[in-house]
């Protein structure tokens, strides 16, 4: 087998594994491993960037933050590069929701190329299902984390002006369809 596409199925089974039983915020609830497949598959389709470690990456991207998952257990499984691109989009679940919101926008721009990429597909899937999966939150809580998001991809170190278009596309798609 292909070593490249052994990393990717071994990766996505290993947040299949970790995220089971996790759901997406939302009336439909989607299983939770839908979000990090999508953040590889904007990478790859809608980005262009096809280095197999960001795609791992991208899939892992949640799994330490989110899961029982380690840095040891991403490591010895997925090699260093992947691990670092994964701490990179790690929130740190010590601290309180506004501390980590802060502390996203405040590290972004001494992100690398490839955790920089992931936090912008992983913001460009987010705004997407608030808009088109929306979970129970008011408006005004939509409309800030939008705003939020702007300002997480604002800051990340520049380049990737395909995934910032669309990023921006569907920011604009989600204030037509709240009528913002």
């Amino acid at each position: 087998m292909n070593n490249d596409l052994r990393l990717i199925i071994n990766a996505s089974k290993f947040a299949a594994e970790y995220h089971g039983g996790q759901v997406r915020k939302g009336a439909v609830a989607r299983p939770y491993i839908t979000h990090p497949l999508e953040v590889a598959r904007i990478i790859l389709e809608e980005g262009g960037i096809a280095d197999v470690e960001v795609l791992a990456a991208a899939i892992l991207h949640d799994t330490i933050e989110d899961t029982g998952a380690s840095r040891e257990d991403i490591s010895e499984k997925f090699g260093d590069r992947v691990c670092s691109m994964v701490l990179e989009c790690t929130d740190d679940k010590r601290l309180d929701k506004d501390d980590r919101k802060r502390l996203q926008i405040v590290n972004a721009p001494g992100k690398t190329a490839g955790a920089a990429v992931i936090k912008l597909a992983d913001k460009i899937a987010n705004v997407r299902d608030i808009t088109f999966y929306p979970p129970n939150w008011t408006a005004e809580r939509k409309s800030e984390y939008i705003q939020w998001a702007t300002q997480v991809v604002a800051a990340l170190p520049s380049g990737n002006e395909k995934l910032r278009k669309v990023f921006a596309k569907a920011v604009s798609e989600f204030q037509i369809k709240a009528n913002l």
